[in-house]
């Protein structure tokens, strides 16, 4: 293995989102894969926004998703401080993790994305259903709902809304759910997700065994190329950079849509970026060391 270029490696993760128990799963997996390539490893549960890295640290890796992890916040504090990290810097963090901006931002772009509109609350809906109707600002599949009849509406709304005040709703593409992963400005295998009820919420995506992944996806050679390469206009026009997963859509007549890219990808055990990985011929110990030499030249 190549000469390591940090000394000492901080992972940070918790935080004081939502999704403060799968950043921890992520967290700590990152840190047993960083220690399993020869780093010298910190882990730091972040519980605010006043943490501090421990002495001698020369670099972090983010493993906080959710708030204060992937809006762009811990990224302008690490870049104040001049502390190296992998993955997107602050401006491009916030604009993803805003899931309206980032959507004016694939379609300036000519990227296909579902039709959507922003809901607050009072105010009614008017696509047609069904729909999917999630969190403007918010990871994880929290607050997430396929909606498919009026009478679920409402429950569905509400949820959404109690994050942030408003929510996207989508136009619901009936087909099959897909992800791109990107190591640096690697592009992976592309996996498909099979979820129960062909809905892929929080309770799927983190229980194990519910959901079933094929990797890479059962797609012809044709098709897995424009997956891939639909993923990796995304992942620039959002200016992806280090690690990152485009998620996309299929319908049933091959058309693809882009639903967001994640910056700060889970690393859990049920996670897509390292299966992708594992795919491409990547160890755990080694996609962490991938990633975190990203964080040279930044």
């Amino acid at each position: 293995m190549n000469k390591l270029p940090f000394q000492q490696v901080a992972v940070l993760m918790g935080g004081p989102s939502e999704e403060r128990e799968v950043s921890l799963r992520s967290g700590r997996a990152i840190a047993d894969g960083l220690r399993r390539a020869g780093y010298a490893v910190r882990e730091v549960d972040v519980i605010n926004h006043a943490f501090s890295l421990p002495p001698g640290c020369d670099a972090a890796f983010v493993a906080l998703h959710g708030e204060f992890g992937e809006d762009g916040q811990v990224q302008d504090l690490l870049t104040r401080r001049g502390i190296p990290f992998p993955g997107a810097r602050a401006r491009a963090s916030r604009q993803a993790f805003d899931k309206v901006c980032a959507k004016h931002i694939l379609m300036k772009n000519g990227i296909s994305t579902p039709a959507f509109e922003v809901v607050r609350r009072g105010q009614p809906r008017v696509l047609p259903l069904p729909v999917f109707v999630k969190p403007v600002r918010q990871g994880s599949s929290f607050g997430c709902h396929k909606v498919a009849a009026e009478a679920d509406w409402p429950a569905a709304l509400a949820d959404a809304l109690s994050y942030n005040g408003e929510a996207v709703v989508e136009r619901f593409i009936d087909g099959r759910e897909l992800t791109v992963g990107f190591v640096d400005d690697e592009v992976l295998p592309v996996i498909e997700i099979r979820a129960p009820g062909n809905t892929y919420d929080y309770r799927a995506k983190y229980t194990q065994g519910l959901t079933e992944y094929r990797v890479p996806a059962p797609l012809t050679a044709e098709d897995a190329a424009r997956c891939q390469a639909l993923a990796r206009a995304a992942y620039r026009a959002l200016e992806g950079r280090g690690l990152g997963r485009v998620d996309l859509r299929m319908d049933a007549a091959g058309g693809l849509f882009v639903l967001e890219l994640n910056t700060i990808p889970g690393f859990t055990e049920t996670s897509l970026l390292p299966k992708a990985a594992q795919a491409a011929g990547y160890s755990f110990p080694a996609l962490c060391d991938r990633i975190l030499r990203a964080a040279v030249a930044l």
